[in-house]
């Protein structure tokens, strides 16, 4: 994995941080396109991936609120900027949180130092997809963590998802409003309705688009003895489930009809039961052909690896992008066999790598070119 720019595979120059997480300041230039940052826990390794997935769209790895990104101590706000070297030429890719003219801090995102509405414009020069301890209870976890996954897989083929799922969760919680108030006002919930099926029969079609396309991918590129199972996906939802059996206006029209009927019911749950927000993505361990949170601890890891890499060739291949791909500690849950079958996979995939680890020796089997960088008390060196 040498330093050269592939064709249609982005490769970060430099990395610039101001106030960010434990960065008083940092800059950093990258020259290979696997790099592997070192150091113990608390270092600050996963707060350079965090800074880096930044330039996806949503709230980054850890889904965590701008501000609690910003420095301890220091002004409130932080700025992150990046230079992405692509087909195109060199763009520099910049967000912050800045003080806001009415006070307060809001998020801003730049392109070469040009304003841009929102950081779904980063996806013209960069896709990103990663992998953290956080997803390792995946299969096991609640249908909510599966949503929010696989609107994650959704989110790296088409930006404009985010939006789409917000406009639901908008017009769900009205919905909900109007179902609290003492009596029920049938024309504002026939209204309301009416955004809420539009909206989520569009999530759930662009859900189910990612998937369909995912699965025939791994159908295509699956071999017997991959040190990463095959994952078999598949959405669970009413709506999921006649998806395809009609247009999408005839299913807008029963979705209404399911949200009228069950009015009383949603009142009193205090929530709308059925939509979207109710979908769960279930995933099977292909080759033994077992619900994949009755695998074992190590097979369920390697089934999600084996799954982000499938959807970074997905992400590829859709948009013409090769994406960044972001592993936090994921070394350190593998088998030597897996690790090497991992390295080797991130090699066909051309793709610029970040991970990180707090055991160098995990990172042994790495070609001899990469980068190694080692991380302590917000300062990064090369490792010795």
């Amino acid at each position: 994995m040498n330093g050269f720019l592939s064709d249609g595979a982005p490769m970060v120059r430099r990395l610039i941080l101001s106030e960010f997480r434990s960065y008083p300041a940092l800059d950093l230039a990258f020259g290979q396109r696997l790099v592997a940052f070192m150091g113990e826990n608390g270092a600050g390794k996963t707060n350079l991936l965090e800074a880096l997935s930044l330039f996806a769209v949503g709230r980054g790895l850890r889904r965590a609120d701008l501000p609690e990104m910003a420095r301890e101590g220091g002004s409130g706000g932080f700025a992150v900027s990046i230079l992405v070297e692509t087909d195109g030429g060199e763009h520099r890719l910049g967000t912050a949180l800045e003080p806001a003219k009415g006070g307060g801090f809001e998020r801003t995102s730049r392109i070469d130092r040009n304003p841009v509405s929102s950081a779904s414009a980063f996806a013209d020069f960069a896709r990103l997809v990663w992998l953290t301890p956080a997803l390792d209870g995946l299969f096991t976890g609640a249908p909510g963590d599966r949503r929010r996954f696989l609107d994650r897989l959704v989110l790296a083929v088409d930006p404009t998802h985010g939006s789409r799922v917000n406009a639901l969760e908008k017009a769900l919680r009205s919905r909900n409003k109007l179902l609290e108030a003492e009596r029920l006002d049938a024309a504002w919930l026939d209204a309301v309705e009416r955004e809420v099926t539009e909206t989520g029969v569009a999530v759930a079609m662009a859900r189910q688009e990612t998937v369909g396309r995912l699965k025939a991918l791994i159908a295509d590129t699956r071999q017997e003895g991959d040190p990463f199972p095959w994952a078999a996906l598949t959405l669970e939802g009413p709506i999921d489930a006649v998806l395809g059996t009609a247009s999408a206006l005839e299913i807008e029209d029963l979705y209404r009809g399911w949200l009228r009927d069950n009015r009383l019911k949603d009142r009193a749950a205090g929530r709308t039961l059925i939509g979207p927000q109710a979908t769960d993505l279930l995933v099977r361990h292909g080759p033994k052909d077992v619900a994949a949170d009755r695998a074992s601890t190590g097979e369920q890891k390697a089934l999600l690896v084996g799954l982000v890499l499938a959807h970074a060739r997905l992400v590829a291949a859709m948009t013409g992008i090769v994406p960044i791909v972001l592993l936090d500690e994921v070394a350190a849950h593998l088998d030597p066999r897996r690790r090497a079958g991992l390295y080797a996979a991130l090699d066909g995939l051309g793709a610029q790598v970040f991970m990180t680890g707090a055991d160098p020796a995990l990172f042994g089997d790495l070609p001899a070119d990469c980068m190694r960088l080692a991380v302590t008390g917000g300062r990064v060196f090369p490792a010795p």
